[in-house]
């Protein structure tokens, strides 16, 4: 969100003037303002205090007084540069959902709830519909994960950003019982891995894709793909999936001893952060078919598996570690989110170094 001083008397118009000479319009930004109040309206938790304008966002701690042992869990990230898309094709209420979506859902994966977060944008220069249109992908997910939007920033930085670039950046903050936090060293043999589909690429591993389609292939973002249902700009810009409820219910009403966010590394790479060093687990790539977008990159690009599989989640974007008996309402459970999710390995003992996480078989319909 944007915090800009408005109600400028005759001597600050004048400074304004000066501003806006240099290439900061203040009006712009007090204009952006108004557009998304109604957005950051629909991002409220009852704890959070205050609206817009102030220096710092408030929210009411008194609630966490219902804990025994709170622990808190804070995140930050951006989104890569899946905002070249979003400039190139003038789309820009989708990725601020990308933005929660990367930080909520790294959040969760300890056992934490995501109470509020904070976003920043930085851009060369202000065009209020363009900044609402953001912040509106921003409180939708917030609305959507269960976190209040309680503070934000809205830089303008004529000279070091072109007029229509621009780059997001957020922080979350949440809580969790120190009993129920999720990790490593709750992970048992016998586990299961239960997979959750991705919604696509999410938004890691856009410079790969871009690389391969945009640069070296020259396709345009309006170009018809047959295997992906539609142009390929608009495949590339389908937002990051929002598992935060999910997962927190799957902990409360399930044996699920850890998780994982699948982002930037991979699948393996992200899954072996949460494993033990004794243990090891083995996933079946036969268990699920990626989406189109993964096979088109991979074949496009003729890339192995190895190199997809490092920089792409490959149609899985977040796993659990879970108690056997518990697969069934565990997977109920996801189901019951909109969410896709399957058996797609387990942990064992490891009888090597420990602490790996294999990857077997070959995905359906892939060579």
């Amino acid at each position: 969100m944007t915090e800009t001083p408005t109600g400028t008397s005759a001597g600050q118009n004048s400074a304004a003037n000066a501003y806006a000479a240099a290439g900061v319009d203040i009006e712009a930004a007090d204009r952006a303002i108004d557009l998304m109040k109604g957005w950051v309206e629909k991002a409220r938790r009852p704890e959070m205090i205050g609206g817009l304008g102030g220096f710092a966002g408030l929210f009411d701690a008194s609630a966490l007084t219902k804990y025994k042992r709170p622990l808190l869990a804070t995140s930050t990230d951006g989104v890569g540069t899946k905002v070249a898309i979003a400039q190139a094709m003038d789309v820009h209420d989708t990725i601020g959902f990308d933005l929660v979506g990367m930080v909520v859902d790294d959040l969760v994966v300890c056992g934490a709830e995501p109470l509020f977060m904070t976003d920043y944008i930085a851009t060369g220069r202000v065009v209020p519909e363009r900044i609402a249109a953001i912040v509106k992908g921003i409180a939708e997910a917030c609305v959507e994960a269960g976190c209040a939007l309680v503070g934000g920033e809205t830089a303008e930085h004529p000279g070091l950003l072109a007029p229509d670039e621009y780059d997001v950046a957020g922080a979350t903050t949440g809580v969790v019982e120190a009993d129920d936090l999720l990790g490593p060293g709750r992970v048992r043999p016998g586990d299961v891995v239960i997979a959750m589909a991705a919604s696509g690429l999410h938004s890691n591993g856009y410079s790969l894709v871009r690389h391969v389609l945009l640069e070296q292939a020259g396709w345009a973002l309006d170009r018809e793909v047959e295997e992906l249902g539609g142009t390929l700009g608009a495949e590339l810009l389908v937002p990051t999936r929002i598992y935060a409820k999910a997962c927190l219910e799957l902990a409360r009403r399930t044996r699920t001893h850890a998780m994982s966010h699948v982002t930037g590394g991979g699948l393996a790479a992200n899954l072996e952060r949460v494993m033990p060093a004794e243990l090891t687990a083995t996933l079946d790539r036969a268990s699920w078919t990626p989406q189109p977008i993964f096979d088109v990159v991979r074949r496009v690009g003729s890339l192995s598996q190895a190199d997809l599989e490092m920089t792409l989640n490959c149609g899985v974007g977040m796993v659990s570690l879970t108690h056997p008996e518990d697969v069934g309402e565990a997977i109920r459970v996801l189901a019951g989110f909109g969410i896709h999710a399957w058996v797609a390995g387990e942990v064992s003992a490891s009888e090597t170094d420990g602490g790996r996480v294999r990857l077997i078989g070959q995905h359906p319909g892939w060579s």
